[in-house]
Protein backbone atom coordinates (compact mmCIF):
# COMPACT_ATOMS: atom_id res chain seq x y z
CA UNK A 1 0.00 0.00 0.00
CA UNK A 2 1.37 3.19 -0.95
CA UNK A 3 2.31 5.93 1.56
CA UNK A 4 3.14 9.43 0.68
CA UNK A 5 6.97 10.40 1.96
CA UNK A 6 6.19 13.07 5.13
CA UNK A 7 8.25 15.93 6.26
CA UNK A 8 9.52 14.73 9.25
CA UNK A 9 10.37 18.19 10.52
CA UNK A 10 6.67 19.29 10.50
CA UNK A 11 5.76 15.55 12.17
CA UNK A 12 6.12 17.16 15.90
CA UNK A 13 4.79 20.80 14.91
CA UNK A 14 0.82 21.38 16.94
CA UNK A 15 -1.62 22.84 13.90
CA UNK A 16 -1.76 26.38 14.69
CA UNK A 17 -5.14 27.49 16.28
CA UNK A 18 -7.61 30.31 15.37
CA UNK A 19 -6.54 34.00 15.82
CA UNK A 20 -9.23 36.68 17.61
CA UNK A 21 -11.56 37.98 15.87
CA UNK A 22 -13.61 41.20 16.40
CA UNK A 23 -17.01 41.00 16.37
CA UNK A 24 -17.37 43.95 15.07
CA UNK A 25 -15.94 45.04 11.83
CA UNK A 26 -13.71 48.66 11.70
CA UNK A 27 -15.76 51.01 10.50
CA UNK A 28 -14.55 53.06 7.09
CA UNK A 29 -14.31 56.38 7.46
CA UNK A 30 -16.04 58.20 4.64
CA UNK A 31 -13.05 61.21 5.17
CA UNK A 32 -10.35 58.74 4.21
CA UNK A 33 -7.37 60.93 1.98
CA UNK A 34 -4.39 59.34 0.32
CA UNK A 35 -1.15 59.04 2.03
CA UNK A 36 1.25 62.10 1.68
CA UNK A 37 4.18 59.43 0.37
CA UNK A 38 4.67 58.85 -3.29
CA UNK A 39 3.21 55.10 -3.97
CA UNK A 40 6.19 52.36 -4.17
CA UNK A 41 5.81 49.56 -7.09
CA UNK A 42 5.25 45.96 -5.84
CA UNK A 43 8.68 45.31 -7.91
CA UNK A 44 11.00 48.10 -6.65
CA UNK A 45 9.88 46.88 -2.95
CA UNK A 46 10.78 43.56 -3.56
CA UNK A 47 14.08 44.43 -5.61
CA UNK A 48 15.10 46.09 -2.40
CA UNK A 49 13.99 43.21 0.39
CA UNK A 50 16.16 41.18 -1.92
CA UNK A 51 18.91 43.28 -1.74
CA UNK A 52 18.46 44.29 1.59
CA UNK A 53 18.55 40.32 2.89
CA UNK A 54 21.55 39.68 0.58
CA UNK A 55 23.77 41.92 2.33
CA UNK A 56 22.62 41.03 5.76
CA UNK A 57 22.83 37.21 5.89
CA UNK A 58 23.02 36.99 9.53
CA UNK A 59 19.75 39.12 9.20
CA UNK A 60 18.02 36.21 7.24
CA UNK A 61 19.29 33.75 9.66
CA UNK A 62 17.23 35.52 12.63
CA UNK A 63 14.26 36.00 10.93
CA UNK A 64 14.17 32.05 9.99
CA UNK A 65 14.82 31.19 13.08
CA UNK A 66 12.15 33.80 14.83
CA UNK A 67 9.76 32.16 12.20
CA UNK A 68 10.44 28.74 13.26
CA UNK A 69 9.98 29.37 16.72
CA UNK A 70 6.15 30.27 15.98
CA UNK A 71 4.86 27.77 14.20
CA UNK A 72 2.76 25.79 15.77
CA UNK A 73 2.76 27.98 18.83
CA UNK A 74 -1.47 28.93 20.41
CA UNK A 75 -2.41 32.47 19.60
CA UNK A 76 -4.26 32.64 23.08
CA UNK A 77 -7.39 32.37 21.66
CA UNK A 78 -8.01 28.52 23.31
CA UNK A 79 -7.18 29.90 26.58
CA UNK A 80 -8.90 32.69 26.60
CA UNK A 81 -12.06 30.61 26.90
CA UNK A 82 -13.86 29.83 29.52
CA UNK A 83 -13.22 26.98 31.34
CA UNK A 84 -16.68 24.80 30.34
CA UNK A 85 -15.82 25.17 26.90
CA UNK A 86 -11.61 24.30 27.35
CA UNK A 87 -13.03 21.08 29.15
CA UNK A 88 -15.29 20.17 26.31
CA UNK A 89 -12.45 20.63 23.99
CA UNK A 90 -10.29 18.44 26.26
CA UNK A 91 -12.62 15.59 25.76
CA UNK A 92 -13.11 16.28 21.65
CA UNK A 93 -9.02 15.50 21.75
CA UNK A 94 -9.56 12.34 24.09
CA UNK A 95 -12.10 10.92 21.39
CA UNK A 96 -9.84 11.85 18.72
CA UNK A 97 -6.92 9.73 20.32
CA UNK A 98 -9.14 6.90 20.44
CA UNK A 99 -9.88 7.48 16.69
CA UNK A 100 -6.47 7.55 16.20
CA UNK A 101 -5.74 4.32 18.01
CA UNK A 102 -8.47 2.79 15.96
CA UNK A 103 -7.35 3.95 12.65
CA UNK A 104 -3.75 2.52 13.84
CA UNK A 105 -5.15 -1.08 14.32
CA UNK A 106 -6.97 -1.04 10.77
CA UNK A 107 -3.72 0.03 9.47
CA UNK A 108 -2.09 -2.79 11.23
CA UNK A 109 -5.19 -5.33 9.80
CA UNK A 110 -4.62 -3.87 6.56
CA UNK A 111 -1.15 -4.65 6.30
CA UNK A 112 -1.69 -8.38 7.75
CA UNK A 113 -4.16 -8.97 4.88
CA UNK A 114 -1.91 -7.33 2.07
CA UNK A 115 0.94 -10.51 3.71
CA UNK A 116 -1.94 -13.23 3.84
CA UNK A 117 -2.88 -12.81 0.01
CA UNK A 118 0.73 -12.20 -0.62
CA UNK A 119 1.63 -15.34 0.02
CA UNK A 120 -1.60 -16.50 -2.13
CA UNK A 121 0.37 -14.58 -4.90
CA UNK A 122 3.74 -16.35 -4.50
CA UNK A 123 3.16 -19.43 -5.96
CA UNK A 124 1.93 -17.61 -9.21
CA UNK A 125 5.02 -15.94 -8.94
CA UNK A 126 6.87 -18.56 -8.76
CA UNK A 127 5.22 -20.47 -11.45
CA UNK A 128 5.59 -17.01 -14.01
CA UNK A 129 9.74 -17.06 -13.05
CA UNK A 130 10.26 -20.84 -14.23
CA UNK A 131 7.96 -20.48 -17.79
CA UNK A 132 9.91 -16.79 -18.00
CA UNK A 133 13.81 -18.49 -17.38
CA UNK A 134 12.50 -21.77 -19.53
CA UNK A 135 12.10 -23.81 -16.61
CA UNK A 136 8.51 -24.84 -17.22
CA UNK A 137 6.41 -24.37 -20.00
CA UNK A 138 2.80 -23.24 -19.21
CA UNK A 139 -0.25 -25.51 -19.13
CA UNK A 140 -2.90 -25.98 -21.87
CA UNK A 141 -5.68 -24.67 -19.68
CA UNK A 142 -3.06 -21.74 -18.82
CA UNK A 143 -2.68 -20.57 -22.56
CA UNK A 144 -5.90 -21.02 -23.63
CA UNK A 145 -7.11 -18.41 -21.02
CA UNK A 146 -4.77 -16.09 -22.32
CA UNK A 147 -4.77 -16.43 -25.78
CA UNK A 148 -8.77 -16.08 -25.08
CA UNK A 149 -8.42 -12.91 -23.76
CA UNK A 150 -6.37 -11.82 -26.32
CA UNK A 151 -8.81 -12.99 -29.07
CA UNK A 152 -11.40 -10.70 -27.42
CA UNK A 153 -9.18 -7.48 -28.09
CA UNK A 154 -8.25 -8.36 -31.38
CA UNK A 155 -11.01 -8.05 -34.74
CA UNK A 156 -13.17 -10.98 -35.00
CA UNK A 157 -13.11 -10.71 -39.00
CA UNK A 158 -9.47 -9.67 -39.41
CA UNK A 159 -7.47 -13.28 -40.59
CA UNK A 160 -4.37 -14.30 -39.06
CA UNK A 161 -1.88 -16.62 -40.81
CA UNK A 162 -1.03 -20.08 -39.36
CA UNK A 163 1.73 -20.10 -36.77
CA UNK A 164 4.68 -21.94 -37.20
CA UNK A 165 4.49 -24.20 -34.26
CA UNK A 166 8.26 -25.47 -34.90
CA UNK A 167 9.18 -21.72 -34.90
CA UNK A 168 11.28 -20.41 -32.31
CA UNK A 169 11.63 -23.86 -30.69
CA UNK A 170 15.02 -23.68 -30.09
CA UNK A 171 14.64 -20.15 -27.77
CA UNK A 172 14.59 -20.95 -23.77
CA UNK A 173 11.85 -19.32 -21.74
CA UNK A 174 10.65 -15.27 -22.42
CA UNK A 175 14.42 -13.33 -23.07
CA UNK A 176 14.84 -10.04 -22.23
CA UNK A 177 11.45 -10.53 -20.65
CA UNK A 178 12.13 -8.02 -17.06
CA UNK A 179 13.99 -5.29 -19.32
CA UNK A 180 11.30 -5.06 -21.47
CA UNK A 181 8.83 -4.62 -18.88
CA UNK A 182 10.99 -2.13 -16.80
CA UNK A 183 10.95 -0.01 -20.05
CA UNK A 184 7.36 0.03 -20.48
CA UNK A 185 7.29 1.60 -16.70
CA UNK A 186 7.62 5.01 -17.07
CA UNK A 187 9.29 5.46 -14.13
CA UNK A 188 11.93 2.65 -14.61
CA UNK A 189 12.88 3.77 -17.70
CA UNK A 190 13.80 6.84 -17.16
CA UNK A 191 16.47 5.85 -15.10
CA UNK A 192 17.92 2.91 -17.49
CA UNK A 193 21.01 4.10 -19.67
CA UNK A 194 21.97 2.40 -22.76
CA UNK A 195 24.84 0.92 -20.91
CA UNK A 196 22.65 -0.74 -18.22
CA UNK A 197 20.54 -2.54 -20.69
CA UNK A 198 23.69 -5.09 -21.26
CA UNK A 199 23.64 -5.92 -17.42
CA UNK A 200 19.85 -5.82 -17.45
CA UNK A 201 19.34 -8.74 -19.89
CA UNK A 202 20.41 -10.91 -17.04
CA UNK A 203 18.18 -10.58 -15.00
CA UNK A 204 15.88 -13.26 -14.31
CA UNK A 205 13.46 -12.34 -11.69
CA UNK A 206 12.06 -9.39 -9.45
CA UNK A 207 10.94 -10.39 -6.25
CA UNK A 208 9.02 -9.00 -3.23
CA UNK A 209 9.01 -9.76 0.80
CA UNK A 210 7.78 -8.06 3.57
CA UNK A 211 9.85 -7.87 6.81
CA UNK A 212 8.84 -8.74 10.31
CA UNK A 213 8.68 -4.87 11.26
CA UNK A 214 6.68 -2.82 8.80
CA UNK A 215 8.58 -2.43 5.12
CA UNK A 216 9.67 -4.58 2.69
CA UNK A 217 12.47 -5.86 0.41
CA UNK A 218 12.67 -5.63 -3.11
CA UNK A 219 14.76 -8.87 -4.68
CA UNK A 220 16.40 -8.60 -8.18
CA UNK A 221 17.99 -12.01 -9.40
CA UNK A 222 20.80 -12.60 -11.73
CA UNK A 223 21.67 -14.67 -14.46
CA UNK A 224 25.60 -15.16 -14.52
CA UNK A 225 26.96 -11.56 -16.10
CA UNK A 226 29.92 -9.88 -17.40
CA UNK A 227 29.50 -6.77 -15.07
CA UNK A 228 28.99 -7.89 -11.01
CA UNK A 229 29.56 -10.82 -8.91
CA UNK A 230 26.55 -10.88 -6.86
CA UNK A 231 23.69 -12.63 -8.21
CA UNK A 232 20.65 -10.75 -6.11
CA UNK A 233 20.39 -7.24 -5.34
CA UNK A 234 18.20 -6.14 -2.67
CA UNK A 235 17.28 -2.90 -1.77
CA UNK A 236 15.24 -2.82 1.75
CA UNK A 237 12.58 -0.09 2.54
CA UNK A 238 11.83 0.61 6.12
CA UNK A 239 8.93 2.30 7.97
CA UNK A 240 9.13 4.27 11.66
CA UNK A 241 8.35 2.52 14.54
CA UNK A 242 5.51 5.12 15.64
CA UNK A 243 2.56 5.51 13.71
CA UNK A 244 1.54 9.13 11.76
CA UNK A 245 -0.81 11.53 12.48
CA UNK A 246 -3.63 9.14 11.14
CA UNK A 247 -2.21 5.94 11.93
CA UNK A 248 -0.60 5.63 8.87
CA UNK A 249 2.89 3.92 8.40
CA UNK A 250 5.33 6.35 8.26
CA UNK A 251 8.17 6.10 5.84
CA UNK A 252 11.74 6.24 7.03
CA UNK A 253 14.76 5.41 4.76
CA UNK A 254 16.27 2.75 2.10
CA UNK A 255 19.25 0.73 2.68
CA UNK A 256 20.80 -1.01 -0.90
CA UNK A 257 22.76 -3.78 -1.47
CA UNK A 258 26.46 -3.28 -1.84
CA UNK A 259 27.27 -4.23 -5.63
CA UNK A 260 30.58 -5.88 -6.18
CA UNK A 261 31.46 -4.71 -9.48
CA UNK A 262 33.86 -6.59 -11.63
CA UNK A 263 37.22 -4.49 -12.99
CA UNK A 264 36.10 -1.71 -15.36
CA UNK A 265 32.86 -2.56 -15.29
CA UNK A 266 31.18 -0.51 -12.45
CA UNK A 267 28.38 1.21 -14.59
CA UNK A 268 27.72 3.67 -11.77
CA UNK A 269 30.78 5.35 -12.99
CA UNK A 270 32.31 6.79 -16.19
CA UNK A 271 35.86 7.58 -16.52
CA UNK A 272 37.24 11.24 -17.76
CA UNK A 273 40.59 11.74 -19.86
CA UNK A 274 42.67 14.69 -19.21
CA UNK A 275 44.97 16.08 -20.60
CA UNK A 276 48.02 17.82 -18.20
CA UNK A 277 51.12 19.37 -19.66
CA UNK A 278 54.09 20.22 -17.40
CA UNK A 279 55.51 23.71 -17.12
CA UNK A 280 59.11 22.90 -16.48
CA UNK A 281 59.29 20.26 -18.97
CA UNK A 282 56.56 20.95 -21.24
CA UNK A 283 56.05 16.91 -21.26
CA UNK A 284 52.01 16.17 -21.71
CA UNK A 285 50.47 13.38 -19.64
CA UNK A 286 47.09 12.05 -19.93
CA UNK A 287 45.19 12.09 -16.50
CA UNK A 288 42.08 9.88 -15.64
CA UNK A 289 39.69 10.23 -13.11
CA UNK A 290 36.10 8.09 -12.78
CA UNK A 291 33.46 10.40 -11.98
CA UNK A 292 29.58 9.27 -10.76
CA UNK A 293 27.19 9.20 -13.54
CA UNK A 294 23.43 8.07 -14.46
CA UNK A 295 22.56 4.37 -14.11
CA UNK A 296 20.00 2.63 -13.32
CA UNK A 297 21.80 0.60 -10.54
CA UNK A 298 22.61 3.53 -8.08
CA UNK A 299 19.14 2.74 -7.08
CA UNK A 300 20.96 0.64 -4.92
CA UNK A 301 22.59 3.19 -3.45
CA UNK A 302 19.62 5.32 -1.44
CA UNK A 303 20.18 8.79 -0.41
CA UNK A 304 20.13 9.22 3.06
CA UNK A 305 17.92 11.76 4.97
CA UNK A 306 18.95 15.33 5.53
CA UNK A 307 21.02 16.18 8.45
CA UNK A 308 20.18 18.97 10.92
CA UNK A 309 23.81 20.55 9.22
CA UNK A 310 22.50 20.41 5.75
CA UNK A 311 21.08 24.03 5.07
CA UNK A 312 17.48 24.44 3.63
CA UNK A 313 18.36 24.02 -0.04
CA UNK A 314 20.28 21.07 0.34
CA UNK A 315 17.53 19.40 2.74
CA UNK A 316 15.18 19.88 -0.19
CA UNK A 317 16.48 18.39 -2.54
CA UNK A 318 17.19 15.31 -0.34
CA UNK A 319 13.74 15.26 0.43
CA UNK A 320 13.04 15.54 -3.30
CA UNK A 321 15.22 12.70 -3.53
CA UNK A 322 14.08 10.51 -1.10
CA UNK A 323 10.48 10.86 -2.11
CA UNK A 324 11.50 9.66 -6.01
CA UNK A 325 13.69 6.81 -4.51
CA UNK A 326 10.49 5.56 -2.68
CA UNK A 327 7.84 6.20 -5.38
CA UNK A 328 10.31 3.98 -7.41
CA UNK A 329 9.98 0.93 -4.75
CA UNK A 330 6.34 1.92 -4.67
CA UNK A 331 6.04 1.35 -8.41
CA UNK A 332 7.86 -1.94 -8.41
CA UNK A 333 5.93 -3.35 -5.50
CA UNK A 334 3.02 -2.01 -6.80
CA UNK A 335 2.68 -2.36 -10.22
CA UNK A 336 5.66 -3.99 -11.87
CA UNK A 337 5.88 -7.15 -9.77
CA UNK A 338 2.24 -8.09 -9.67
CA UNK A 339 1.17 -7.08 -13.37
CA UNK A 340 4.85 -7.76 -14.64
CA UNK A 341 3.11 -9.53 -18.15
CA UNK A 342 1.12 -6.53 -18.72
CA UNK A 343 4.12 -4.49 -18.86
CA UNK A 344 5.93 -6.55 -20.99
CA UNK A 345 3.38 -6.57 -23.45
CA UNK A 346 2.70 -2.49 -23.05
CA UNK A 347 -1.04 -3.65 -21.99
CA UNK A 348 -0.72 -1.87 -18.54
CA UNK A 349 0.53 1.55 -20.45
CA UNK A 350 -3.22 2.04 -21.28
CA UNK A 351 -4.19 1.82 -17.81
CA UNK A 352 -1.59 3.93 -16.56
CA UNK A 353 -2.30 6.83 -18.78
CA UNK A 354 -5.87 6.54 -17.63
CA UNK A 355 -4.46 7.53 -14.22
CA UNK A 356 -3.53 10.80 -15.47
CA UNK A 357 -6.63 12.35 -16.04
CA UNK A 358 -9.42 13.51 -13.82
CA UNK A 359 -13.11 13.82 -14.90
CA UNK A 360 -12.70 16.96 -14.53
CA UNK A 361 -10.35 17.22 -17.58
CA UNK A 362 -13.19 16.38 -19.95
CA UNK A 363 -16.50 18.30 -20.76
CA UNK A 364 -19.23 17.49 -23.30
CA UNK A 365 -19.27 19.02 -26.53
CA UNK A 366 -21.84 21.04 -27.18
CA UNK A 367 -20.52 22.70 -30.13
CA UNK A 368 -21.91 20.19 -32.68
CA UNK A 369 -23.18 23.06 -34.57
CA UNK A 370 -20.42 25.67 -34.46
CA UNK A 371 -18.36 22.18 -35.69
CA UNK A 372 -20.59 21.67 -38.77
CA UNK A 373 -20.07 25.41 -39.52
CA UNK A 374 -16.73 25.11 -39.66
CA UNK A 375 -16.50 22.36 -41.71
CA UNK A 376 -16.04 23.70 -44.80
CA UNK A 377 -13.20 26.33 -43.67
CA UNK A 378 -11.28 22.68 -42.85
CA UNK A 379 -11.63 21.38 -46.48
CA UNK A 380 -10.33 24.29 -47.79
CA UNK A 381 -7.25 23.90 -45.92
CA UNK A 382 -6.72 20.03 -46.55
CA UNK A 383 -4.50 21.08 -49.57
CA UNK A 384 -2.46 23.21 -47.95
CA UNK A 385 -2.02 21.10 -44.66
CA UNK A 386 -1.29 18.01 -47.44
CA UNK A 387 1.66 20.14 -48.38
CA UNK A 388 3.36 20.50 -45.22
CA UNK A 389 2.92 16.76 -44.59
CA UNK A 390 6.65 16.89 -44.62
CA UNK A 391 7.44 19.21 -42.09
CA UNK A 392 4.28 18.07 -39.96
CA UNK A 393 4.71 14.28 -39.24
CA UNK A 394 1.34 12.70 -38.09
CA UNK A 395 1.04 11.77 -34.16
CA UNK A 396 1.79 8.19 -34.14
CA UNK A 397 0.80 5.90 -31.34
CA UNK A 398 3.06 4.84 -28.64
CA UNK A 399 4.94 1.33 -29.34
CA UNK A 400 6.20 -0.89 -26.64
CA UNK A 401 9.61 -0.97 -25.51
CA UNK A 402 10.96 -3.85 -26.00
CA UNK A 403 14.41 -5.01 -27.08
Amino acid sequence: MSEPIRNKKLDNLAAPTPQNTPSNAAPISSRAQQPGVASIKEEEMERAAAGLFAANPALVSMMQAKLGTLVGRSSGYIESLPVSVRRRVAGLKGIQKEHSKLEAEFQEEVLQLEKKYFAKFTPLYQTRAKIVNGAQEPSEEQVKVGEAEDSDDEDEEETKEEPNKDEGADIKGIPEFWLSAMKNQISLAEMITDRDEAALKSLVDIRMEYLDRPGFRLIFEFAENEFFENKTLSKTYFYQEENGYGGDFIYDHAEGEKINWKTGKDLTVRVESKKQVNKTTKQTRIVKKTVPTESFFNFFDPPKPPTDEEDEDAASDIEDRLELDYQLGEDIKEKLIPRAIDWFTGEALQYENMEDFDEGDFEDDDDEDDEDDLSDDRDDDDDSDDENDGSKPKQEAAECKQS
